[in-house]
């Protein structure tokens, strides 16, 4: 099995955390932990950071958080609130702590034509 720092290189690894980044909706979110779950075996919410950390300008990074529902990015974007102000353009809400409930934003993806339905996914921890 490949390292975290490997995958991180591997374009066609990348290429699937993009695909499925792009059809997140305006205005919702999925984590790093959601989308590794989907894309299954050898994705792990470190490994999609990575990818997300060498993102192309058409894939929507900011809709991509932590298990929290705050954003990850104060060490690697600046300015460092830039994630947040891209939410907040888009009608996400944040609390005093930085964070969105993720009950209100949350994007599930099971019902989406050609996505992973709850039958084919693996066991998921996410509410559906």
């Amino acid at each position: 099995m490949k390292s975290d720092k490997s995958r991180k290189n591997d374009s066609a690894y990348r290429e699937r955390v993009y695909e499925l980044v792009r059809l997140i909706p305006r205005g919702r979110v999925m984590t790093y932990g959601q989308l590794a779950e989907i894309l299954g075996d050898g994705y792990t919410p470190r490994t999609v950071g990575f990818a997300m950390h060498a993102t192309d300008e058409i894939t929507p990074w900011h809709r991509v958080i932590n298990a929290q529902g705050g954003c990850s990015t104060a060490r690697v974007v600046l300015p460092a609130d830039k994630q947040q102000r891209l939410l907040e353009a888009e009608g996400i809400k944040f609390n005093e702590r930085g964070r969105c409930n993720l009950k209100d934003y949350l994007w599930i993806p099971n019902e989406e034509p050609g996505l992973p339905t709850k039958q084919q996914a693996r066991p998921t921890l996410f509410k559906t």
